[in-house]
This record gives C-alpha cells, structure tokens and sequence, in this order.
C-alpha cells in the first residue's frame, strides 16, 4: 500500500531523501521496476510540481500511454511503453547507470511497441498463448520463439513485424553494466548447468557477455 523512497527499485529516476514517502504503483503490468505514472509526469517530466497537479493532468484525458488514455495515477509506464503528453511522445528506455528515462521519439515512431516472449502456453483448443514481458498475454495464429521480439501497432496491437534472438541481429541490454548500450548478437551460449544462459554481443568492435534476459532483439541485420 505504501513505498518509501529510500526503499524504491533502483530503476526509478527519484531522489531518495527528499520527502519520505512516494506512490506506490498498482498491481499490474510489468515487474516491480516499472514506473509509477505520478512519478514519471512529476519527477522525470516535471509537468507537475506536486502530486495534485499530477492528478489534475490525467484527470483531464491529456495522457495515453500505449495509445490509451491513462487517468490512474498508480499505473505503470515500464519498458519500451509509449507516453504522449503536451504534444510529444516518449518509450521508456534505460540509461547506462541502470534507471529508466524518457526519450523523445516521432509521431510515426510512437506507433510501434517492441515487446519481448518470455514464455510460451498452450491453452484449452490448442491456442498458443504467449507471455511478453510486459505482463500482457496475447493468443496469436502466428508461430514464434521464447525470446523473440514483436512489434505491435499501436493503439490496435497488431503484430506488424517480428526480431528473432539471433546471431547477426540487433539488440538492446536493459540491465547489468552494459544497461542501454546496443550492438550485434554474436552467439548465444546455452548453458548446461543452473547458470542463466549468455549471449555474447559486439559493440564498436569490441565484445562482451551479458544473461539472456538482460537481451532484447531491436532489429535484423540489415537495419
């Protein structure tokens, strides 16, 4: 019900010891390292200076996150999600110490969300039901791999194009010491033990390693 701030994930771009106390996000979408949206349209926009202005703005409908309008003050922007305000569109993105931000992006640009299969369900009539990593669930026709990345259209949520974890294709890491740097994926190694398995990525010529989780497909080879 509560969250103190000194306590909040370390994703969250706040001050610490400033004030005590600071909103906790609903039950929802997302892990626990997404974003209040209070705290994103007060302390990371500053279209607010308190909580009340806060309330005020998305009472009044001029918010959408993911195409949809978003009057809660509790719910969460999280990982590659879309945020329109005051005229500009925003995707929660990492930074490289590790905590979430805002970057700007384009109209035509904010009608994709890139979405990652972290799982994959066979439910009643033999549907494939697949578990992004957003929370969400979706039953699709389509066959694709755990770890595969989907871009929706937005506000629809039409599968439009699809990034597969592979060798020679685009990625993203969104946690570790190499949090919000991209390259190519050179080889993902399946590790035999309990040990998560590691993809091994190039950047500017140089290599390292990072867990498969920390991985998302951003593009193919080509783009």
């Amino acid at each position: 019900m509560h969250q103190k701030r000194i306590s909040a994930p370390k994703s969250w771009p706040i001050a610490k010891k400033t004030n005590h106390w600071v909103v906790a996000p609903s039950p929802g979408a997302h892990s626990r390292e997404a974003v209040p949206i209070l705290v994103v349209l007060r302390d990371i926009l500053h279209l607010a200076d308190n909580a009340k202005e806060a309330k005020r703005i998305l009472h009044n409908g001029s918010v959408t996150v993911n195409g949809r309008v978003m009057k809660k003050h509790k719910a969460h922007v999280g990982l590659f999600d879309v945020l329109a305000t005051a005229g500009k569109n925003y995707r929660m993105l990492p930074n490289p110490r590790g905590k979430y931000e805002l970057t700007q992006i384009d109209d035509e640009e904010a009608k994709r969300k890139l979405v990652r299969i972290d799982n994959i369900t066979v439910v009643r009539g033999g549907k494939l039901q697949y578990n992004l990593h957003d929370g969400t669930n979706v039953l699709l026709k389509e066959k694709y791999s755990t770890g595969d990345s989907l871009i929706f259209s937005l506000p629809d949520y039409r599968v439009v194009d699809r990034y597969e974890r592979k060798a020679g294709n685009k990625a993203m890491i969104v946690g570790g010491k190499h949090s919000g740097e991209t390259g190519t994926i050179v080889e993902l190694r399946k590790m035999a033990s309990s040990r998560p398995n590691m993809v091994r990525i190039e950047r500017d010529g140089k290599q390292f390693e990072t867990i498969d989780d920390y991985v998302f497909a951003t593009g193919s080879g080509g783009d």
